[in-house]
C-alpha cells in the first residue's frame, strides 16, 4: 500500500492522500499548488520582504525568540504530528523535531546580530592609508526552501531560521510523505506574531517543487535525494540563481584497534537504526580493524537484538517513513545475501506488525560490489567489514561517490583527529555518532554526490546574504591617485615605487 496515494479530483489540479506508515490508515490529504498559486506565493513573499529587512536585526532576533516559544509551548502538537506522518519512535520525535529547532533557532537569535554586523576590515599595505573597507550582509530576497520527509520539522526550521533572521521571506515546499508538519509549523510562526506573507508553505509534489524553482526566487534551499539535487543544480545554474544542496551520504565508520568497544558498539547501532535509517548521515559502512572485529561484532549483534521495534508505547526503532523507502532496503538486503554477506539479526520485513517495518539488522561478510556498502540504503542497517588496519579503513572509506560525513573510534583522541581530517568528506564526528548537523556553529556540507555548499554556522547564515564590499576614500576629495593624465615621469615613478615596495625586505615588510 503507497504511503502517498492521488485521489480523484474535480478539477485539474492534482489532490493527494496520506498514510501512516506505522497504522497504514490515512492521516490527511492536500491539493498540489498550481505553478500560478506558486508565482503569487513568491509576489507575496517579495512585499513582505521588503518591510522586513528594513526591520532592525534585533527586531527579527525577537520574533525568532517568540518562535521559540512556541515550539516550548506547543512541543505535544509538534510530536503529535510528526509521529502520525512518520511512525518514528517518540523520543525521536521530541529530541529531533523539538529540542534540536530550539536549539538552533536560539543559536540564531542570539548570535545572527553579531555574525551579520556590518564588518569593518583592516586593509594591506599602502591602501590603508587611503581607504577604508567595510562588509554588509545584504539580504537576498525570497528563498525558496524545499525540504525532505526524514526530519520533517528540523530539516525546515533551521534553514528558516537563518534566512529569516539575515533578512530573507521564505517559501517552503515540504515533502509530499509529510505534508501536515509544515502546516504545524507555519501554525508556530503565526502564533510568534511573524509577519503575513514572510513564510509561506506550498504544499505539492515534485512538479510543485520544480514551479517553486522558476518562481523567480532569490536563492534556492535544498534538502533531498541526489538526482533531485542534480535536477535542482541544473535549474538554479541556468538562473544563475545561488543555491546549497544537501544531499545523500553513505557515511563510514572507522573502529580502530584502541576503540573502547563498548561505546563504538553502542554508536553503530544508534548511528545506524537512529530514525529508522532515514538519517542523512547515518552510520552506513563500518569498517573494523581485523583484531578486535569478532568482539565488536558479537557487541554489536546482542544491542540490535535487545532494540524494541513497535508502533504504540515505548519502543526504539519505527517505521520506515516511505514505502519506496522500504523497497530500496529490501533491495539492497537482497542484493548482499546473494552476492554472499551473512545476516546476524533482522533481515527482513517485521511479520509482527501491520505497517512498514524491517527489522533492526546486521550484516557481515560485506564488500564493495554490494549495493548495501556503495549505494545510500537509508534503513536500519548495520554493514561491518573486517581490515587489516586503519589505513585500509581510510583507504576503503574514501571509496565512495558520497562524503558527507563519517565518524572514528579510538582511545586516542589526537590520534582519531588525524584519522579523520584523511577521510574525503564533509565533516567527522570522533567517538561519537555524527551529530555535525546540530552543532549550530559548525558549517554542515557535503562533498562529492553528497552535496554542494554548507548550511550552518556562520558560513551558512551568511549565505543566505549578498557580502557587499564598500570601499570608501578617507579623504573624499582632491585628485584621485593613478588618473588621468598618463605621463611617462607619472610611470617611472609607480615602476620605482614597485621595485621599492615588493622588491626590498622593509618594503615587504610594509606592504
Amino acid at each position: 500500500m503507497a504511503i502517498v496515494e492521488a485521489l480523484e479530483s474535480t478539477d485539474d489540479r492534482r489532490r493527494l492522500q496520506v498514510r501512516s506508515p506505522a497504522s497504514l490508515e490515512p492521516i490527511g490529504d492536500f491539493t498540489c499548488a498550481t505553478a500560478t498559486e506558486v508565482q503569487v506565493a513568491v509576489a507575496k513573499a517579495r512585499r513582505a520582504q521588503q518591510a522586513w529587512a528594513a526591520r532592525p536585526i534585533g527586531e527579527r532576533a525577537d520574533l525568532l525568540w517568540s518562535l521559540v516559544d512556541q515550539f516550548v509551548k506547543r512541543q505535544d502538537d509538534i510530536v503529535d504530528s510528526v509521529l502520525a506522518e512518520t511512525g518514528k519512535a517518540r523520543s525521536e520525535a521530541i529530541g529531533m523535531e523539538v529540542f534540536s529547532p530550539c536549539d538552533a533557532i536560539s543559536y540564531y537569535a542570539k548570535n545572527g546580530p553579531k555574525i551579520l554586523a556590518t564588518q569593518k576590515r583592516k586593509l594591506h599595505g599602502v591602501m590603508r592609508l587611503s581607504k577604508t573597507l567595510r562588509i554588509v550582509y545584504q539580504p537576498l530576497g525570497v528563498v525558496g526552501l524545499i525540504t525532505p520527509w526524514n526530519g520533517p520539522i528540523v530539516l525546515a526550521a533551521t534553514p528558516l531560521a537563518q534566512a529569516l533572521i539575515a533578512g530573507n521571506a521564505v517559501v517552503h515546499k515540504p515533502s509530499e510523505v509529510t505534508p501536515l508538519s509544515a502546516l504545524v509549523l507555519k501554525s508556530l510562526t503565526e502564533d510568534a506574531g511573524f509577519p503575513d506573507d514572510l513564510y509561506q508553505v506550498v504544499q505539492g509534489d515534485g512538479a510543485t517543487g520544480a514551479a517553486l524553482l522558476e518562481a523567480g526566487v532569490d536563492k534556492v534551499s535544498f534538502t533531498g535525494s541526489v538526482a533531485t539535487g542534480r535536477k535542482v543544480a541544473e535549474v538554479c545554474a541556468r538562473q544563475l540563481l545561488p543555491f546549497t544542496l544537501e544531499l545523500g551520504g553513505k557515511d563510514a565508520m572507522i573502529v580502530c584497534a584502541d576503540a573502547d568497544l563498548d561505546r563504538a558498539a553502542e554508536g553503530a547501532v544508534l548511528g545506524s537504526c537512529m530514525n529508522t535509517g532515514h538519517y542523512c548521515c547515518g552510520t552506513e559502512r563500518i569498517y573494523v580493524v581485523e583484531s578486535i572485529y569478532d568482539e565488536f561484532v558479537e557487541r554489536v549483534v546482542a544491542r540490535v537484538k535487545a532494540l524494541r521495534q513497535g508502533d504504540r508505547d515505548e519502543f526504539d526503532v519505527g517505521a520506515v517513513f516511505w514505502d519506496r523507502q522500504l523497497s530500496i532496503i529490501e533491495s539492497h538486503m537482497e542484493d548482499a545475501v546473494q552476492k554472499g554477506a551473512r545476516v546476524l539479526a533482522g533481515g527482513r520485513r517485521n511479520p509482527d506488525l501491520k505497517g512498514l517495518f524491517f527489522e533492526p539488522t546486521v550484516v557481515t561478510e560485506v564488500d564493495h560490489d554490494m549495493d548495501v556498502m556503495t549505494k545510500e540504503t537509508f534503513g536500519p542497517i548495520v554493514s561491518i567489514k573486517k581490515v587489516a588496519d586503519e589505513e585500509e579503513a581510510i583507504r576503503m572509506a574514501n571509496e565512495s561517490e558520497y562524503g558527507l560525513n563519517g565518524t572514528v573510534w579510538t582511545s586516542d583522541t589526537e590520534r582519531g583527529i588525524e584519522i579523520a581530517s584523511r577521510i574525503h568528506t564533509g565533516g567527522v564526528c570522533v567517538n561519537d555518532m555524527t551529530i555535525t548537523y546540530g552543532i549550530p556553529e559548525a558549517p554542515f556540507g557535503g562533498r562529492k554526490s553528497s552535496g554542494f555548499g554548507q548550511v550552518n554556522g556562520p558560513e551558512g547564515l551568511r549565505g543566505y546574504c549578498h557580502a557587499q564590499p564598500i570601499i570608501a576614500d578617507r579623504r573624499g576629495k582632491g585628485k584621485i591617485q593613478g588618473g588621468y593624465p598618463y605621463t611617462r615621469k607619472n610611470e617611472d615613478g609607480m615602476q620605482k615605487f614597485i621595485r621599492m615596495l615588493f622588491g626590498t625586505r622593509v618594503g615587504r615588510w610594509m606592504s
